[in-house]
């Protein structure tokens, strides 16, 4: 079974969680400016919190496509005084924080956080990696191609699916040279992908068990579905429900979504197909769960 240790304690994903989102940047392509500011921020937590988050997920640098990147310091006046408040308002609460810098991860470390989740698995930033080690936290190792200002002007694969997952081994190899003790990895769906390469990776998100390693899966609400079902951000929950009970029954571990409540319902769904329904499905559903 796979697990990570996280605040000194054994998080096991028998069963998969459900990280919640929460954008503190005024142009996140989704909630941009809805929880700036520390009231809409704690209120938003206390929200998906209620509805069963497992995990809290702080950004304060958006990094959608086409984003132009705020320097640290931005980053860190958005990030901390709302991660410290968090901390406070919720102290049982585990808490990433999406970030790419080592000064950043450092800084949101010492003020509380338990998880860096990093979209560009230590590319951007060469120090990250020995700094979440000497920290001694889990981290979150994602594929991206290009930066988010450029990644979607062209992405190129030789096979897209052999591609990333051939690239998160060789980050998960990194981690762990580097001394990291806990690594989960991510695709990065719409991180440098087409519409039909991020659709080639959900079918295929079973390959991703190879690497022996928690895999969060980021879906929400993204261009991915909205596009397809020519609708907006906003009307994309549907859409997503319906992708997150794939990437379950391909073996998602954890869900990154800005919707905790029905993300949390559709894993109580997936949890009673595999239960239930591997009683007499033999091996068709038998191999769906296997892993």
């Amino acid at each position: 079974m796979l697990s990570i240790q996280c605040r000194g304690k054994l998080v096991e994903f028998d069963k998969p969680k459900v990280m919640g989102i929460v954008n503190l940047t005024p142009d996140s392509f989704y909630d941009g400016g809805k929880y700036q500011g520390m009231d809409l921020a704690l209120r938003q937590v206390a929200k998906l919190l209620d509805e069963g988050a497992d995990m809290i997920d702080l950004g304060g640098c958006s990094t959608r496509p086409g984003a132009t990147q705020v320097g640290p310091d931005i980053e860190l006046e958005r990030l901390i005084p709302v991660l410290q408040g968090v901390v406070k308002e919720f102290p049982q609460a585990i808490i990433s924080v999406d970030t790419y810098r080592a000064q950043v991860a450092r800084e949101a470390v010492l003020a509380g956080a338990h998880i860096i989740n990093d979209i560009s698995a230590g590319d951007d930033d060469v120090d990250m990696m020995a700094t979440v080690a000497e920290l001694g936290v889990p981290y979150v190792a994602m594929h991206k191609q290009g930066s988010p200002m450029h990644m979607q002007q062209n992405p190129t694969y030789g096979k897209v699916v052999t591609d990333v997952a051939h690239y998160l081994s060789l980050k998960l190899a990194q981690a762990f040279q580097a001394g990291i003790k806990d690594v989960m990895v991510d695709p990065g769906f719409g991180f440098g992908k087409t519409l039909e390469q991020n659709y080639q990776l959900l079918w295929h998100l079973d390959h991703f068990k190879l690497l022996d390693a928690p895999l969060l899966v980021g879906l929400s609400r993204k261009s991915m579905i909205y596009r397809v079902l020519d609708t907006t951000p906003a009307d994309s929950l549907n859409g997503t429900t319906a992708l997150h009970a794939l990437a379950l029954l391909r073996g998602a571990h954890l869900l990154r979504v800005h919707d905790v409540r029905q993300a949390k319902e559709t894993i109580a769904l997936m949890e009673a197909l595999r239960q239930w329904g591997g009683l007499e499905g033999g091996p068709v559903i038998n191999a769906i769960f296997a892993g």
